[in-house]
């Protein structure tokens, strides 16, 4: 079975780097992708890559998506929702019809990386300074638009996939208590039939900070 890994915002495939051995030791087919990056790309065109990635497999797949890549795992997700087994979110949960994933400065048609001083310091107190060079040596400028344009979602059968969250430190009511202020993303968690919420014990970035033990908890949700 393929999972295939969606990163989140100015992150390419290379940041599932440290996940994917993991995933494969188990037997799975771990794809890890990067998304298109012309100032004119749009949310709907990363979705769009997406899809064709799930229509190449010809078999059931496994969505992986970190923060913003989790919108376009949703979004691929309503998209084929007969030939996704189950979407696994990295720190991040499914948006409801309509949401976008946020809003940053833009620079000559895109968003360059902000800077670890632009998140929360829980966000990234698990990364070491080597770490947050490398990252932010890495990083992809996002396309001005993907981050603020609205996710559509059009077939309810998205709502019959399993989901997974791997969520950086909410367990399951901390997550229904965050959700609560945000009725929208509540009533779209809430309609999933199957889902369930893993604490990590990280911050924003396993992938970087703990790499096989975010692999490992991808392969547990996908043999649950």
């Amino acid at each position: 079975m393929q999972l295939i890994l969606i990163p989140g915002l100015w992150l390419d495939a290379g940041s599932w780097h440290g996940v994917v051995p993991t995933i494969d030791d188990a037997g799975f087919d771990a794809v890890a992708l990067t998304l298109p990056s012309s100032p004119e790309t749009h949310l709907a065109d990363w979705v769009a890559a997406v899809v064709a990635r799930i229509d190449h497999a010809g078999e059931p797949v496994v969505l992986v998506g970190h923060s913003g890549g989790g919108n376009v795992a949703w979004g691929a997700a309503d998209a084929r929702p007969e030939a996704v087994s189950r979407v696994v979110f990295v720190d991040t949960v499914p948006a409801p019809d309509g949401a976008s994933i946020a809003t940053f400065p833009v620079v000559d048609g895109v968003i360059p990386f902000p800077g670890w001083d632009a998140f929360d310091a829980p966000d990234v107190a698990d990364l070491d300074g080597p770490t947050r060079t490398r990252v932010a040596a890495a990083a992809v400028p996002v396309p001005a638009s993907v981050p603020t344009d609205p996710l559509h979602l059009h077939d309810r059968r998205r709502h019959g996939i399993p989901v997974t969250v791997l969520s950086g430190g909410a367990d399951a009511d901390e997550l229904d208590a965050q959700l609560a202020q945000w009725p929208s993303f509540r009533d779209e968690w809430q309609a999933i039939v199957d889902r369930e919420v893993v604490p990590i014990g990280s911050g924003h970035w396993p992938q970087f900070s703990q790499p096989q033990r975010l692999g490992e908890l991808i392969v547990r949700a996908v043999e649950r």
